[in-house]
């Protein structure tokens, strides 16, 4: 029969289900095991890989007590970019899953997601997933986790583990037992008379619904109208979910709960409480974003330096972080705005005044900021795969490491061609363009040709050269024929 022990200092304690974060390197099967647990599929996403913190709830039989009991999952991306979500992840969590395939082994991610659950002190089951598959190799497996410092039992250590095929389902309801026995050990119990608290998971902006927060409940009743704060924002619940989306009025520990009702965006990762139950913070106290490095430069004129501006759009805050870590990898970037929601037209308008580009990782663009960019030649990059948009922001930098331009000549006008010759009008946006000069053909940043300035005119009289700013006429020779909008580069 199953027993739990309860603290008799305090006979509000009760039982509660054990909070399981599932980890592991990217596409080893988290998401399938899931999946398999719920007995239904989760939201497919582009190419199938979980992309956002998520929570859900499952309830599961125990062997010891014969009872149906419940037990809460955390799953996180795998992608080595999303490292800090995991992190919270762990941290939220009472017990880890850490998934490894028995067909590719311990990898890098494998390793990371080892160091943070052995430094947020979580204790944790190793399950070998993929034994399905014919290249198969357990031995291997314990093998590298035991030179990562994972000894598994019956391997010189006291990690519990259990092989399985998260695609058949094999074992699954052993690991399952594994995870309701570790619960036992752990004596997880909260207080029922207590003021709830518990973890924001994530939080962004929904253009129907407004700020949606998801969050876990670790102590205490969440109740519908309650009063609830964290470091950085302050809300009163006015529309509780649980994580099938069913409208709620109240919800136990270690239940994952939808809430709205925070007058900003609370940062993921945050503890939340009810005012009652800790001071309350002055509006000074409060943390928010520092917007300092935020203010656009309305000069509108070209920047003498060789730095990027970026614009990073996201669907939710966690995602945000993630993107906003990637770019400030790069050299002589500087981040104007970061926001969480739809690309707009009104970020459009401000890539526009401050030269910058956007980036928006599973965030749509609306009609007006559609339209307002293509006007503007204001350039979006946009992407649901962290590895794509990824390797449009590589390929973007490669470009912008290219020779410095010298010079810059907007095509007006073109007048007439003879052979491989034609008399065009422009006007010069950099440097200074003299006869004889060899140039690069450009048609929308791509180089199309070459060719060579044979003249320049200005006011229809020959000149030695054109200064930036000025319009001139200019004899081009090149095969390739010019169009109004074309640019004349040279480096």
């Amino acid at each position: 029969m199953y027993l739990i022990m309860v603290n008799a200092k305090n006979k509000n304690l009760l039982p509660r289900p054990p909070i399981v974060v599932v980890m592991g390197h990217i596409d080893h099967g988290k998401t399938t095991l899931l999946s398999y647990i719920r007995k239904t599929k989760m939201p497919k996403e582009p190419g199938e890989i979980t992309q956002s913190i998520g929570a859900y709830e499952i309830i599961q039989p125990s062997t010891s007590s014969g009872q149906a009991r419940k037990i809460t999952f955390i799953d996180t991306p795998g992608h080595e970019v999303f490292s800090k979500i995991r992190k919270r992840g762990a941290q939220a969590a009472d017990l880890g899953i850490l998934v490894v395939a028995a067909d590719e082994g311990v990898k890098i991610q494998t390793r990371e997601a080892i160091k943070i659950l052995q430094e947020s002190k979580t204790p944790f089951i190793v399950a070998i997933n993929k034994i399905d598959k014919p290249n198969a190799d357990i031995e291997r497996v314990k093998q590298e986790l035991a030179q990562a410092d994972v000894l598994l039992e019956g391997f010189g250590g006291n990690i519990s583990w259990q092989a399985i095929s998260a695609k058949t389902g094999e074992k699954i309801d052993e690991l399952l037992d594994l995870i309701l026995l570790a619960a036992d050990i752990e004596n997880l119990t909260y207080d029922s008379q207590a003021k709830a608290s518990g973890v924001i998971i994530e939080s962004k902006m929904d253009s129907s619904r407004g700020l949606t927060i998801a969050a876990i409940v670790r102590d205490g009743i969440l109740r519908i109208g309650d009063e609830i704060i964290t470091p950085s924002a302050v809300g009163k619940i006015k529309i509780l979910e649980n994580f099938l989306g069913k409208k709620v009025d109240y919800l136990e520990p270690s239940s994952p709960a939808l809430i709205l009702g925070f007058g900003s965006l609370p940062q993921v990762g945050e503890e939340f409480w009810h005012p009652n139950s800790a001071p309350l913070p002055a509006a000074s106290a409060i943390r928010r974003p520092d917007n300092s490095e935020r203010i656009p430069s309305n000069t509108g004129k070209r920047p003498e330096d060789s730095r990027v501006n970026f614009i990073l759009k996201a669907d939710v805050s966690g995602s945000l972080e993630a993107l906003s870590g990637i770019i400030k990898t790069f050299p002589n970037v500087k981040i104007i705005n970061e926001s969480v929601g739809d690309i707009t037209d009104g970020d459009v308008k401000l890539a526009f005044t401050t030269n910058a580009i956007v980036i928006g990782f599973k965030s749509r663009i609306n009609r007006a900021a559609e339209n307002l960019a293509k006007s503007s030649k204001v350039k979006i990059i946009t992407s649901e795969i962290i590895y794509e948009l990824l390797k449009n922001l590589e390929t973007k930098f490669k470009d912008l490491q290219a020779p410095a331009i010298k010079g810059n000549l907007e095509i007006l006008a073109v007048f007439g061609k003879k052979n491989s010759r034609q008399i065009v009008g422009g006007r010069v946006l950099i440097g200074v363009f003299k006869n004889n000069l060899n140039i690069n053909i450009q048609r929308e940043e791509r180089t199309i040709g070459k060719g060579k300035i044979v003249n320049v005119q200005k006011e229809k009289r020959d000149v030695v050269q054109i200064k930036e700013g000025e319009e001139c006429g200019v004899l081009l020779e090149s095969d390739t024929m010019v169009n109004v909008g074309d640019q004349l580069i040279f480096l």
